[in-house]
């Protein structure tokens, strides 16, 4: 593999398999009790303490405008870092399941195609050809932007 390859923890949100790089995650949790937060983007549930640090937890389902389901017991929340900040800032993702882990090379890396105004394409890095299927790479970065949560989302009142 070349040695600009980056390993993927992969993952399902309503039946489709995203990536986000491995180095961005910082631990995978079983979804527990999330506290509500009064005047949230709709997409984010809320926080956790997370060993005394507050995390705000964001559902990948309704960030990407997918049906809400009840979640399941395969349901958990990816914790991730930030990795190009000189913060400590992490932020926690609600995914439907977790699969597995790929080592994508950058030459596997492709762009998203261009489909105008219509679709969002904020959050995704690229999609790479993995095992003969298609994976949706997130730019896990683009997931601690605030401006992009709020842009997508109406404001929900509790």
């Amino acid at each position: 593999m070349s040695e600009q390859s980056h390993e993927y923890l992969t993952f399902f949100v309503a039946g489709e398999e995203f990536g986000i790089e491995i180095l961005a995650v910082q631990e995978i949790r079983v979804l527990r009790k999330i506290t509500e937060l009064p005047n949230k983007p709709e997409c984010v549930l809320g926080v956790i303490n997370l060993r005394g640090t507050i995390i705000p937890i964001v559902d990948l389902r309704l960030r990407f405008n997918k049906p809400q389901v009840d979640h399941g017991d395969k349901t958990v929340v990816i914790i991730l870092k930030q990795l190009h900040e000189a913060s400590d800032n992490s932020i926690g993702i609600v995914v439907d399941s977790v699969s597995e882990v790929y080592q994508v090379a950058a030459n596997q890396v492709n762009l998203s195609p261009s489909f105008g105004n219509h679709v969002d394409h904020c959050f995704i890095h690229g999609l790479a050809n993995v095992n003969h299927k298609l994976i949706v790479l997130l730019d896990s970065q683009k997931i601690f932007d605030t401006e992009l949560l709020y842009q997508a989302n109406p404001v929900s009142t509790i």
